[in-house]
């Protein structure tokens, strides 16, 4: 199968409610399929498709880039790609504080928040 030197940065699975509509196993087999060599999963405000998403990576010899897509409230949404452990346990304590603010399935992230996940 033919190799393509394209990696797509920002798919998105079904956990993006009413923005995705595949499963991140089914986006992975097709990723291969499609001869990509690596497929990035970034999801709106949640890294909750990103451990099916690398299983199945694995599984169809994709190379996995975890993601998430960060929509702000009084901002535009940024893209963010965790490279090591610290990183990707900042992500999730920002997403985890953007949840704590409002009602179950919601997510509610300011620009102000970005100051606590600098590295120290």
């Amino acid at each position: 199968m033919k190799q393509y030197d394209y990696i797509e940065l920002q798919v998105t699975s079904n956990f993006s409610f009413l923005r995705g509509g595949s499963h991140p196993e089914e986006l992975m087999q097709y990723a291969a399929e499609l001869g990509y060599q690596a497929i990035a999963l970034a999801d709106h405000n949640t890294l909750a498709g990103i451990v099916r998403a690398h299983v199945a990576a694995k599984k169809a010899g994709v190379r996995f880039i975890p993601a998430c897509c960060l929509n702000l409230v009084d901002g535009f949404s940024l893209l963010a790609y965790p490279t090591d452990k610290d990183a990707y346990s900042r992500l999730s304590a920002l997403l985890t504080v953007g949840n704590l603010r409002t009602e179950k399935g919601k997510c509610e992230l300011y620009k102000r928040m970005f100051t606590s996940m600098q590295q120290e």
